[in-house]
């Protein structure tokens, strides 16, 4: 394959999920549409003296049934509940791209597939074990369950990847990180192909202690924009991707998704929790640039959209800074109001909810926006979604310690 580089254009050729709404593509985007909600009460665990006893927790998985036929990986179904998650997203993807594995050209694959917390249930279940049961030794897989680098070890040794491979780990931002460094090794002739994204799995009695003292959660929903907000919702699950130069895809003759035709990156540089509005503006037009569009070419705007009072007003903000009056005219919403937070994997799902909406011609709804702060008077497309036949799409990540990355998707390439 050739290795010229600056104009090699980046294809989405397989998606997967693992989300509150769904374990596949089909059934998460099902759900999106019809404005599903995936917030539950916590279970699994003590509540007893938790504030926040909600969360938009994945329930009833069976990991075993899902992985059993992975036959490289011969530990996968004793890693770690974030690596089963990034594995099953990976599997689906693979399969949706119609890729041979293991890989037939296994040095021009990437791997790359972050985690913000990386093993936290091995972490909980090992502090558990030690401190409160008196065990006087943990499992001997525990390091491995837990390191960030483990999912994107798991899904490399199953689909034999033996290029780069490795994790990301920006917080909020780790998806879309990942996604965006896959397109760039392909985009400078690295690789040829790349499964990137990431998982998440937050949901604990430790992680939610530690999220309550940071009085960011809410005790009600997740409601971005409106008026009542007050706090997110943790969420979890992962998102998965796998990306082609546009020749490797169309040489064999793969169904092309959507093109990965920008992206752009920024950090603040300013307070670990406070965001800014310039750091995301900045990256909202760095990645409108690298695609080479105008802001009136963007139809949809998948928000970051936490839910939080400073994110949603900051994000508000920069939009209005980067695409002037026609923010007004452009639709935005923030699908973290039915699948939660899901930290790190934030950017994955999202980027397969802005490709199934490019594809769909139809624009997610905001669940639960009936009051809009006065200062988020974007259309948020509030409570049901729309169709509308989308040219362009945007996707925002923004992560504490203002870590931001933005990527725009475009409809397949005809030459």
């Amino acid at each position: 394959m050739s290795s010229s580089k600056a104009d090699r254009r980046v294809v989405v050729t397989g998606m997967g999920v693992v989300t509150p709404l769904g374990l596949t593509v089909p059934d998460f985007w099902a759900n999106i549409k019809a404005g599903k909600c995936g917030v539950s009460e916590l279970g699994g665990f003590p509540v007893d003296d938790l504030k926040i006893l909600i969360a938009a927790q994945i329930k009833d998985l069976d990991h075993k049934s899902r992985l059993r036929h992975f036959k490289r990986d011969k530990l996968i179904t004793m890693a770690d509940r974030y690596s089963w998650f990034a594995a099953m997203a990976a599997d689906e993807a693979i399969k949706m791209s119609g890729i041979e594995t293991p890989m037939v050209d296994p040095y021009r694959t990437a791997c790359i597939i972050g985690s913000g917390a990386g093993g936290l249930v091995t972490t909980e279940n090992s502090y558990r074990d030690l401190f409160i049961l008196n065990k006087k030794a943990t499992h001997p897989l525990t390091l491995l369950r837990i390191i960030g680098s483990s999912a994107a070890a798991h899904v490399g040794i199953e689909f034999g990847v033996k290029g780069p491979t490795f994790a990301t780990c920006s917080a909020c931002s780790t998806a879309t990180h990942a996604i965006g460094l896959a397109r760039d090794y392909i985009k400078n002739g690295v690789v040829d192909v790349a499964i990137a994204g990431a998982s998440e799995s937050v949901i604990n009695y430790g992680t939610m202690r530690a999220w309550q003292a940071l009085h960011v959660l809410s005790p009600e929903g997740c409601f971005p924009f409106s008026k009542k907000r007050n706090g997110t919702v943790l969420g979890e699950g992962a998102g998965i991707l796998v990306l082609e130069s546009y020749e490797h895809a169309k040489k064999r003759g793969a169904t092309i998704l959507a093109e990965l035709s920008g992206y752009g990156q920024t950090s603040d540089s300013g307070d670990m929790v406070k965001p800014s509005v310039e750091g995301p503006r900045e990256a909202m037009k760095l990645a409108l640039a690298d695609a080479g569009l105008q802001t009136t070419d963007i139809d949809y705007l998948n928000a970051h959209g936490t839910a939080t009072m400073d994110n949603d007003r900051n994000e508000t903000a920069a939009i209005k800074e980067v695409f002037g009056d026609y923010a007004y005219k452009l639709a935005v919403s923030s699908t973290k109001s039915m699948h939660g937070h899901p930290l790190g994997a934030g950017g994955g799902i999202e980027a397969v909810v802005s490709i199934q909406a490019l594809r769909d011609g139809f624009l997610p709804p905001t669940i639960g926006l009936t009051d809009p702060d006065p200062e988020c008077d974007l259309d948020y497309v509030p409570n049901v979604g729309r169709e509308k036949k989308l040219r362009h799409v945007m996707s925002n990540s923004f992560a504490f310690g203002g870590l931001n990355a933005v990527v725009v998707f475009s409809p397949p390439p005809t030459e």
